[in-house]
């Protein structure tokens, strides 16, 4: 009976303890279901980008990162010595990047498969890769400012940069996906634990307005004129007045978006889009479709052209200082006269030149979709004396960006629409098909 009273007693503790051990671990103590349901993230593609004959222009492929843990690499000099070529590295660049004092360390970015097939092949210990998508540019540098490119921002992520990797970039960038999972303490999944997966979303694919065959033959002729005339740099910009569809946009020089830490950030800027410059000539016949439009003159009307004219303390002449007397409004554009151009602007009158140069909406954003565009500056009408409305007829005094003189000249030409110019004309996901 004793043997049963004590085995009684003991099954009694022992529930005792495993009663109060719970207890304690849910009320006391909790376990935190955090410890042991790990999430995980999947990352979505990022979007591809066509010209608009559907040629790729930008897409993914897939590199590696190689990394170390100096504590399992045996023979650090040897493993530099083999590695190197591989890699194409300097041993003693190699050597730079390993810290003995630390557990990982990261070599070398944007190995492709072959690379890392050859690494694995050395046998070598204390190496590991990591895989990561990367954007592939197939026509190089040739439409580097309407594309922009991807870096990493400050917390390490990708990130699109100027052109329409930067103005697209929420579109192009997708929405990553989660893998919610209980593991054990060893981190391994838990066979009846929870596993709950929701798919990542991939970036939207771009199809731009963009003709490939066009922006060759632009880029081409443009680097013959800056040869030619020597020139720093320069820009063409090839729009369908009708629609403002970009055809082409080359400014040169460029860069390889591929590597493009290799350059200097003044290059990423698009000069056809954040360049400001006084029109000069190219502003006069602006004027002249406005002076006519708002019956200001007459296409027949004659003017005298005699000599300089006066405007204060300033004088304007003719390009050449040479006059031909008596002729049209046609001449005056023909041969670009600013005093000519002068005439008309005093025909015009102050509030109505102030107001066609409004119009034309100098001074503001184009709202192209790229990123980087600036607004130019146009003073308030209060700020205007004589000598600005005078040379604003000829487009000095004045600032704007290639895309707004185009934008204006489209105008003149597809009946006085002032249209919002345009790169991405669809948006393509797996669910739906969007025009601009």
């Amino acid at each position: 009976m004793t043997k049963v009273r004590l085995l009684f007693f003991s099954f009694i503790c022992l529930f005792l303890i495993i009663i109060l051990r719970l207890f304690y671990i849910q009320v006391i103590n909790p376990v935190n279901t955090s410890d042991y349901l790990k999430t995980k993230t999947i990352y979505p593609q990022r979007g591809r980008v066509f010209d608009r004959n559907m040629l790729p222009l930008v897409t993914n492929q897939t590199k590696y990162r190689l990394f170390m843990e100096p504590q399992k690499v045996k023979n650090e000099y040897d493993t530099f010595k083999t590695i190197a070529p591989i890699l194409g590295m300097e041993e003693a660049s190699i050597e730079a990047r390993f810290d003995k004092t630390k557990n990982w360390v990261s070599i070398k970015l944007g190995l492709s498969k072959n690379q890392v097939t050859q690494l694995e092949l050395t046998k070598l210990t204390g190496m590991g890769y990591d895989e990561e998508q990367t954007r592939y540019y197939p026509e190089g540098s040739a439409s580097a400012h309407i594309l922009g490119f991807v870096g990493k921002n400050i917390e390490g992520d990708s990130v699109g940069y100027f052109g329409i990797e930067g103005y697209y970039d929420k579109d192009l960038s997708g929405l990553p996906g989660l893998i919610r999972s209980d593991r054990d303490l060893l981190n391994q999944p838990i066979f009846l634990g929870t596993q709950e997966k929701t798919a990542p979303e991939n970036g939207r694919d771009l199809v731009l307005t963009i003709d490939s065959s066009v922006q060759n033959i632009v880029k081409k002729q443009l680097k013959e004129g800056i040869d030619r005339y020597d020139a720093k740099k320069g820009c063409v910009i090839v729009a369908d007045p009708k629609t403002m569809e970009i055809l082409s946009l080359i400014c040169l020089p460029d860069f390889d978006p591929e590597v493009y830490y290799s350059t200097s950030e003044e290059t990423f800027k698009n000069s056809a889009i954040s360049d400001l410059y006084e029109p000069g000539s190219t502003f006069k016949p602006l004027i002249m479709a406005a002076a006519l439009q708002n019956k200001a003159i007459k296409i027949n009307d004659i003017y005298n052209e005699s000599g300089s004219v006066t405007i204060g303390e300033y004088t304007i002449q003719t390009w050449n200082n040479s006059y031909e007397g008596k002729i049209n409004m046609t001449r005056i554009l023909e041969k670009s006269s600013n005093v000519g151009m002068v005439y008309i602007g005093e025909k015009m009158g102050n509030k109505m030149l102030f107001d066609t140069i409004n119009k034309y909406r100098f001074g503001e954003k184009t709202d192209i979709d790229l990123q980087g565009e600036v607004s130019g500056y146009i003073k308030p009408y209060s700020k205007w004396y004589p000598i600005d409305f005078a040379t604003a007829t000829f487009g000095q005094g004045l600032v704007v960006t290639p895309i707004q003189m185009i934008r204006a000249f489209a105008s003149i030409i597809n009946g006085g629409h002032l249209m919002q110019p345009f790169i991405v004309k669809q948006l393509i996901s797996d669910k739906q098909k969007i025009e601009i």
